[in-house]
């Protein structure tokens, strides 16, 4: 009898271990080959309409109403097509989690309509695609996180040969003649517009205004924005699709993680980290309770000095360590009940002293913006110090357990809410308002940086007096296009109506 008829018997786990957690780097779930995943009819409409509708409403300029419009197109298109799928007796993909990542999505799109700022909207556009992917992903993926957070846009390069077979699909159904009178039908349709629009705009003048504020000015520039993100919007439709449409992964052999095989490969380092960060912890104590004139007496550095000087060891300290324990948490063995005990002190330890590392930084950067000032990258830099110290914080909870499968996920969507809480912050407006009210105490205030904001810093900038409202107010008020009705924006709008009441500019 071969191998093959007599297979051998899998070893039954140990009793009392701990079920590993999803690896963060092994090899990504890949999908069956386009060609053996069934395209679903709905999916060529979908992507088609999806494409459209984005086309017509983001604008590639500035945030602005489009982006959140355009974001519930595709959203509509991808259910619209997920259920027709299971309504012809495909499985359900999506899990209870996944509306909460879609109303994220929307969220981080529909900063575009609430802020103005173009630096803060492209970080939650790509928190939006972010999250989109874990919403279409599911729990279907468990092989990596990194995949799983840009699944559609990888999937969505992946399936312009899907696509092609859904198209060569419809060209080869039976129903060829009633497309074909579809097709004719729209044309007419266009060329009858084509003809009478003009006439009619010629023929009232308010009616024409209407169309051109309908209908843009179309240059090359504009047609080829309207065709890339008409192919970017459908393709993502086409990459979730895929995903929909593919089958859950089977079980896979590898997924079993290699730990290491003794105790002391990983407790000797992470113990060495550990009395290092209990020693510098103690030196900064010290430092604390000793004041600014311990610093100058032994190190001969202002506080201002000593922040400007530390701060970013610490940041990549943080990182490091968070790397480390993530690294423990999948090769560090867990089968035995020491060995869960010495993960759980010695990951708990290391946890706890980052945390305080990561008070440290922050204490440190806001001693230094109250000397220097606040900038937009001071400030991000410290909601990133923030978020880790989140993070640290849930991998402490994760010990309770030592289940961190849930420890991925739950980091990206702390990120996510990390980035609308500066939404709702408002960044440039609070920057502005901490230099000013640095000016307001003797402190020097740079104008030139301020007039560089966007709208948002309209409500701080009045707080100034002349000439220096004037500079502001000047500068912003150049950049301030009118906005159709994809481009409103709800703080350009607020911003329009205060400049409208300054008149002319005091001189700089």
């Amino acid at each position: 009898m071969t191998e093959t008829e007599n297979p051998k018997p899998k070893p039954e786990a140990r009793p009392g271990t701990v079920p590993a957690a999803p690896p963060l780097l092994t090899r990504p779930f890949t999908p069956p080959k386009s060609a053996v995943v069934a395209v679903p009819p709905s999916m060529l409409p979908a992507a088609v309409a999806a494409g459209v509708g984005a086309a017509v409403l983001v604008p590639l300029d500035r945030p602005g109403l489009g982006w959140a419009l355009a974001g519930l197109a595709v959203v509509a298109a991808v259910v619209y097509s997920d259920r027709r799928s299971r309504a012809a007796g495909a499985p359900r993909h999506f899990t209870r989690t996944s509306p909460v990542w879609t109303v994220a999505a929307l969220a981080l799109l529909a900063a575009g309509f609430v802020r103005a700022s173009g630096w803060l909207f492209v970080f939650c556009v790509i928190a939006a695609g972010v999250t989109g992917s874990l919403a279409v992903v599911g729990r279907r993926s468990v092989h990596s996180v990194f995949y799983e957070v840009f699944a559609v846009p990888i999937e969505a390069l992946r399936s312009p040969p899907w696509v092609w077979r859904a198209v060569r699909q419809r060209a080869e159904g039976g129903a060829n003649g009633a497309r074909r009178r579809i097709a004719l039908s729209v044309l007419a349709s266009v060329v009858l517009l084509a003809v009478f629009v003009p006439l009619l705009s010629g023929a009232d003048a308010t009616f024409a205004h209407l169309v051109t504020s309908l209908i843009p000015e179309v240059d090359a520039g504009t047609f080829f924005g309207w065709v890339l993100v008409f192919v970017v919007a459908g393709l993502c439709v086409a990459g979730a699709c895929y995903l929909l449409a593919s089958p859950p992964p089977a079980a896979d052999e590898d997924v079993a993680r290699r730990r290491l095989a003794h105790r002391v490969e990983w407790a000797l380092p992470l113990g060495v980290l550990v009395a290092l960060f209990t020693v510098f912890v103690t030196v900064r104590l010290v430092v604390l309770f000793g004041g600014g004139e311990y610093m100058r007496r032994t190190a001969g550095l202002t506080a201002a000095d000593y922040a400007r000087g530390g701060f970013w060891q610490l940041c990549v300290v943080t990182v490091l360590t968070l790397a480390l324990v993530g690294a423990a948490l999948r090769w560090a063995p867990n089968s035995t009940r020491a060995d869960r005990v010495w993960q759980r002190a010695l990951l708990g330890a290391l946890s706890g002293l980052t945390l305080v590392l990561v008070a440290s930084a922050l204490s440190r950067m806001w001693t230094y913006q109250q000397a220097y000032g606040f900038t937009v990258l001071r400030l991000l830099v410290e909601a990133c110090e923030i978020w880790l110290g989140t993070v640290f914080v849930m991998v402490l909870l994760s010990l309770v357990r030592l289940r961190p499968a849930w420890l991925p996920r739950a980091a990206v969507g702390a990120a996510a809410a990390a980035l609308l809480a500066l939404v709702a912050l408002d960044p440039e407006r609070f920057i502005a308002d901490r230099n000013i009210d640095r000016a307001e105490h003797g402190m020097p205030l740079d104008i030139g940086y301020l007039s560089g904001f966007s709208a948002d810093v309209v409500p701080a900038a009045e707080r100034l007096p002349e000439p220096r409202r004037s500079c502001v107010l000047r500068a912003v008020a150049a950049r301030l296009d009118d906005d159709g009705w994809t481009t409103w924006n709800l703080s350009r709008s607020a911003a329009r109506d205060v400049l409208a009441a300054y008149g002319p500019f005091a001189e700089c």
